[in-house]
Order: structure tokens, then C-alpha cells, then sequence
């Protein structure tokens, strides 16, 4: 629900270092899928050509900061399949090699020394292991032999160890409750949090530690969680990146939220551990007595210094308030002191790096609608590093005080570039989507301030057609962000793709409304309890602003949004006056009532919503109760398309159906596309296209027809 959460996600998912790829439906079947060679129609951006671009996903760097291996997914639609390689090429971008060329996908590269790269591929028995190959393609080998597949791993600096992520059975959600009915599809729940995402918790992530010998690891692991019902790295999203590994390896750093049941449903306190490889001992280095701080709220994705001295991670305060600021936290080990350096930064650090030969480090941040680069030394001064409008997603270091770094914009899908750190300038050395984008007709954004009904200035973004002639009137779409506190940067996305949109012939109007981060913790909060208030009225401003131009059409204007964006959709066709001829909920919220006792995440709505409704008169003190979008159907007059996946477990299919049939029942035109195999995304090639070409016909036949 929230995108700082998968937002990070986004970034996520398609650009940063977390590993995604649709498997293919006929595992039996070995479909090689590759880069494509489409040729663009009249230069138009289609939903075919945008399943068509590879998609960057995780980047790592030899030791020496020389060589960069990267992932990348490409699509089959008719397949409806996907296929992850490996790519490795100079620091520069310079001789470029396909290094798994075979039909299975094979992902997380990671370098073992300066000529070798492991990575995950399964084995002839279909389980997925750790390999291993030269930089130059030769001298491929299996390095892990384990019975389960290996979800991730993290070798030791001197390889004498290795960190393997494996699932383990979920004492709490037993996947067959009755052994002698193999057959049976039930499922029995004792307590919350039976499900999580998409899935049912039968099973659990936990870390193992096995030993690696003679460039082989060893089949004796140990579970650091043995017999305990806790994940590491945490569902739904967590990643290898909540492990490090001291320099010397006598001791690896992990994330875990040691709850279980209602307790791991109501509350958001992770914490860092340390691990020590020879006593056994674990230490929670988030509460050691003695301190003031306890780090109540998520505390994740620890990195160790260069020399040991320190430890570094990201923090939140506050316990069960998921979207509070992500703070970089850094430990000193040999006087257990902790602070915050980023005090100074009035917004969320999203990802960060140690500087190679001194105690400082190197961050994303949340700002202005951007994902910039800013250093920032113990004492907390920071220094901002680049100036650019896009998104960098990740950070690793190239040679050279070169920061290898992934980065894009609401006109380009990610690449890879090197980022000098002397003079803050970046040079693209990936082009995995050039021969796409020289047949694609321009576009141009604008950054526009917009004056909100409370006297502030807000942040909007204007994307326009291709070809744009001020003399001419256009529809106009005013997209609404989820989140709710996920910030409108410079995203590409392979769904809600502004570009895609504007290729159509809208122009979109995506303003930063008050509840998103990076423009400071004030606006940020505004919208905790009050999401019919001023965030709703920032929407007004902002399509009311832009519709002064003459080239904006007033009378065929469109509103869309997704999870949040889909609550203000269902919210606003009861109370636009007007303005939209058409509307798009995507996995919004109809009925907080229903989301309060729905969703899987209870801190979520205990946080946002207020609380319990039945508590304290909250269905009548409470806004986000006494203000639900189901409770103004009856003003409702525009016609809407609803969409939903109904593996979607964060806001359920209910919704959907809901507020279609309330809208057919008032006599109001309207649609439901349900995907009954897709979670609160669309990630499925098939079915991407069937939502885009939904969306766009929905959109065409109220704003052009």
C-alpha cells in the first residue's frame, strides 16, 4: 500500500537490486526469451513496445571497481513468460558479454573476487542454487548443493563463509493442516497475519550460515532463527540487502522483526542483529540496555564501515507508522553509541553507501520530486551531489571515486551510469533500451507551482503529448499517487507510465498533494487521519491551475489513481462538482470500514485511519470513517472503471466489486476488470496489456469519443 515501502518498490521492483521476474506458467517448458527488436509505429509508445524494453534490474560491482554485472528481464507476451540474464561490462560500459546465454533465467549477480561472478540458477533437479562464472564466460560451476531452493546469499569478504536465504515451514500457518488430506486446499488461521501481500505465510525466509570450502559451500548450514517463527529478511519485499557481513566476517548483521501473530501484525519495530559466527551470539544492536533510544519503528538494511569501527542503517522512529522518516542511523561498535546522521535531512533516505576510504557516506534522498544523491559525513553536514530531474535507485562503487549507480525518469526507463563524486556529473554506460527510445516521439515535462487552498506552494508535474501545439485543446488526466505517503518523482513505471499516457494524446497533471515525502516532515504528516482533507483539496488545486491554460480541455478532464490514488478516485466521484468526465480506481480503498479489518497489515489503518472504528465513537469522531468514499455513492454521476487483482491481500477484491455494483445500482455507466492471478500490481505480460488496453479504452471513449 505504501510505495516508500514498495517505493522503494518501484524502484524496486524494476530498477534497484530486488530480484523479480514472472516464472512461466509451463514449467515444463524452456522458452528463451531475449532482447527485442520491435519497430515503432509513427514513433507512437504502445503497451506492446513498453513490454517490449529489458528492464535493469540488480547491479553489482567487482571488488576493485572496475567491471559492473547487472540483470535484466525481458518479456514475451505471446508467451506470456519472462526470461532474467546476466550482463557484465567495464565500469565505462565498454565490452559488453551476455554471460548466461542459456533458456533458464539466471539472476543476483554478485563478485567473488575481481574475475568472478556467483549468481542464482537452478540445478538439473529444478532447485535453485548458487554458480558461479569468470567475467569472460568460461569456467561455469555449481557452488551450492542444498536441498531447498537458495532465495539469496551473501558470501563473507574472505569466502570462508557464505549467507544463504532459504524458506523454512511456518509452524503458526501449516500449508496442509491434515496430512492424510494431501489434496485439501484449506487453509486454518489461529491468529493475524495468516497471509501477507499475496500469499498465504506458510512459510518463512530465514538466514543460514554454512561454510565454504575448496570454492564449494557446505551442505551442513545453520539457521540463525532455528525453531522460531520469524522472518529474515522480512515479507513482503525484503531482500539480501538486510545482511552484511563485518570486513573481517566474524560477524554478519541481519534484520528481523522477532513477532509472530497479532503482535507482528500491529507492529512495525524491526531490529538490527549482530551475530558472532564463532560464540553463537546474537545482540540486538537496536535496544542494548542503557540506552535512550530504542529504535521502536522499522530499523533495516545494515552496512558496516570500510574499517569495522561502524555500523550504519535506516531507521524510523515510531512503532506501527510505516511511512515515518527514514533516518540513517549510524553505530559506533567499539562504544555502542548510536545517531542519526541525517537529522539534518528533512526527508527519507532511501538507499546509501560508506565512502571507500573515509567515515562518511553517500545517500539517495527524498526531494523536490526527485531521488537525488547528497554525502554526509558523522557529525551529520550534508552536502547535495547532484542536480539532475530523475530517480537514482542504487549506489555501488565504480574505480576512480566513481559511484555505479542506476537511475530514471518520467521519460526513460532505467539505466546504468557512473556518477564522478568530484564533480557530481553523470555519464549513462548501459543502453539496454536505445533502440527503442531513438523510434519514440519526444515528450516534455514541466515542474509547475501550484498555490493550495492553505496558502503553500506544491510541487506539480505537467506531462505533455507528443508534438504539443499550445493552439490546440487536449484532455487532460489528473493522476492521483498512492502511497499514500509515496512521493510523485521521476518514476518510470511499466503500468502507470506517464510517457505511455501522453503518447495517447493526454496531457497529465501529477502533483506532489500534501501527505508525500520530500518537502519536509510537515506536509509529509498532514494526511495520517485526514485523507479526505487537504490532500483531496491539493487535487483540486492542481487540475484547476492547469486548466487555466487554454490548451487543457475543461470539459474532458479524467481522474485515475492506484491504492491511495484509487481511494481519492472513489472519494472524489462523490465530491468533484463536476469537473471529471470519467474515472479509474485501480486497488483502492471503497470502504475504510471494510479496510480496517481486511487489510494484513493492521498498522497500517491503525496508524492512518485513526484506530478500531468500534473504539472510542471513531465511526462518528474519526474522519476516515465518517468521510469513506462508500458514503457518497449517492452523489456519484461520472462513469468509473474499477480494477482489481484478487490476490491482492493488502486491499481486497471486495472493494472493487463494491463500488462497481454501487455504481451500476445508481444507474451510472461503469466496468470491472478483475485479475484473479495478480496482487496489488500487474504483473503478468498478458495482463498487462489487457490493463492498458482497458485503461486507455475506458479513457477514450469519455475524453476523445
Amino acid at each position: 500500500m505504501n510505495r516508500k515501502l514498495y517505493g522503494i518498490i518501484m524502484a524496486l521492483l524494476v530498477a534497484v537490486g530486488t530480484i523479480f521476474y514472472v516464472m512461466n506458467d509451463r514449467k515444463d517448458e524452456k522458452v528463451n526469451i531475449g532482447k527485442s527488436d520491435i519497430t515503432v509505429e509513427d514513433g507512437r509508445l504502445t503497451p506492446e513496445v513498453l513490454w517490449s524494453m529489458g528492464r535493469i534490474g540488480g547491479v553489482a560491482t567487482s571488488p576493485d571497481g572496475t567491471h559492473v554485472a547487472y540483470q535484466t528481464t525481458y518479456y514475451s507476451v505471446p508467451e506470456n513468460a519472462s526470461h532474467t540474464v546476466i550482463y557484465v561490462m567495464t565500469d565505462k560500459g565498454e565490452n559488453l558479454k551476455l554471460l548466461t546465454p542459456g533458456a533458464e533465467s539466471e539472476s543476483s549477480p554478485a563478485w567473488i573476487d575481481d574475475n568472478t561472478i556467483a549468481f542464482l540458477a537452478a540445478d538439473e533437479g529444478g532447485v535453485q542454487q548458487i554458480w558461479s562464472v569468470s567475467a569472460d564466460g568460461s569456467r561455469r560451476k555449481q557452488l551450492s548443493f542444498m536441498e531447498k531452493d537458495v532465495e539469496g546469499f551473501l558470501f563473507a569478504p574472505d569466502m570462508s563463509r557464505v549467507l544463504m536465504v532459504m524458506s523454512v515451514p511456518n509452524p503458526l500457518v501449516p500449508e496442509k493442516p491434515y496430512a492424510d488430506l494431501p489434496k485439501s486446499s484449506a487453509h486454518i488461521a489461529n491468529d493475524l497475519m495468516y497471509r501477507h501481500w499475496d500469499n498465504w505465510v506458510t512459510a518463512l525466509p530465514h538466514p543460514f550460515i554454512a561454510q565454504v570450502k575448496d570454492g564449494k559451500v557446505g551442505t551442513d548450514a545453520i539457521d540463525l532463527l532455528q525453531d522460531e517463527p520469524f522472518e529474515s529478511p522480512m515479507l513482503p519485499f525484503g531482500g539480501i540487502e538486510q545482511f552484511a557481513w563485518a570486513p573481517d566476517g566474524s560477524k554478519l548483521a541481519y534484520t528481523c522483526r522477532k513477532k509472530s501473530g497479532i503482535d507482528y501484525a500491529r507492529s512495525t519495530d524491526s531490529d538490527i542483529y549482530l551475530y558472532d559466527v564463532e560464540s553463537g551470539e546474537h545482540i540486538n544492536l537496536c535496544k542494548l540496555p542503557g540506552q535512550d533510544d530504542m529504535n521502536m519503528g522499522y530499523d533495516t538494511n545494515p552496512k558496516f564501515s570500510t574499517s569495522g569501527t561502524y555500523i550504519a542503517w535506516q531507521s524510523m522512529e515510531r512503532d506501527g507508522y510505516e511511512s515515518d522518516r527514514n533516518r540513517l542511523y549510524v553505530m559506533n561498535l567499539v562504544t555502542n553509541r548510536k545517531w542519526s546522521v541525517s537529522e539534518n535531512f528533512d526527508s527519507n533516505v532511501d538507499d546509501y553507501i560508506w565512502a571507500q576510504d573515509k567515515n562518511y557516506l553517500y545517500f539517495i534522498g527524498s526531494w523536490k520530486g526527485c531521488m537525488s544523491i547528497f554525502a554526509v559525513d558523522l557529525d551529520g553536514n550534508i552536502i547535495p551531489q547532484s542536480s539532475d530531474i530523475c530517480d537514482y535507485n542504487s549506489l555501488a562503487w565504480g574505480s576512480a571515486k566513481r559511484l555505479i549507480v542506476t537511475a530514471q525518469s518520467m521519460t526513460n526507463a532505467t539505466e546504468i551510469y557512473s556518477f564522478d563524486t568530484t564533480r557530481g556529473m553523470a555519464e549513462r554506460i548501459s543502453h539496454e533500451n536505445d533502440h527503442i527510445f531513438a523510434q519514440l516521439d519526444q515528450i516534455k515535462v514541466d515542474a509547475r507551482t501550484v498555490q493550495t487552498t492553505d496558502g503553500k506552494e506544491m510541487l506539480t508535474w505537467v506531462i505533455y503529448p507528443p508534438h504539443f501545439d499550445p493552439n490546440k485543446k487536449y484532455p487532460t488526466i489528473l493522476f492521483c499517487e498512492g502511497g499514500p505517503q509515496s512521493m510523485v518523482s521521476q518514476f518510470w513505471s511499466y503500468r502507470w507510465n506517464f510517457r505511455i499516457m501522453a503518447a495517447q494524446g493526454y496531457i497529465i497533471v501529477a502533483p506532489n498533494r500534501r501527505g508525500l515525502p520530500g518537502f519536509g516532515q510537515e506536509w509529509l504528516e498532514e494526511i495520517s487521519g485526514d485523507y479526505s482533507g487537504q490532500c483531496m483539496k491539493d487535487y483540486l488545486s492542481a487540475i484547476d491551475d492547469v486548466c487555466k491554460e487554454p490548451y487543457v480541455d475543461k470539459d474532458r478532464l479524467g481522474c485515475v489513481g492506484a491504492s491511495f490514488g484509487g481511494y481519492s478516485v472513489y472519494w472524489l466521484a462523490g465530491n468533484h462538482e463536476g469537473r471529471f468526465k470519467c474515472f479509474i480506481a485501480h486497488d483502492g480503498i471503497f470502504n475504510t470500514q471494510q479496510q480496517f479489518v481486511e487489510t494484513e497489515e493492521l498498522w497500517f489503518p491503525e496508524w492512518d485511519l485513526g484506530g478500531a472504528y468500534w473504539e472510542n465513537d471513531n465511526l462518528n469522531r474519526l474522519s476516515a470513517y465518517r468521510e469513506s468514499p462508500h458514503l457518497y455513492v449517492d452523489k456519484w454521476d461520472t462513469p468509473i472503471l474499477c480494477i482489481h487483482g484478487e490476490k491482492d491481500y493488502r486491499i481486497i477484491y471486495s472493494q472493487a466489486v463494491s463500488a462497481f455494483t454501487a455504481a451500476r445500482m445508481r444507474g451510472i455507466e461503469a466496468q470491472l476488470l478483475l485479475f484473479p492471478d495478480e496482487n496489488h500490481w500487474v504483473l503478468k505480460p498478458q495482463n498487462g496489456i489487457a490493463w492498458q488496453r482497458t485503461y486507455f479504452a475506458w479513457l477514450d471513449r469519455w475524453l476523445k469519443d
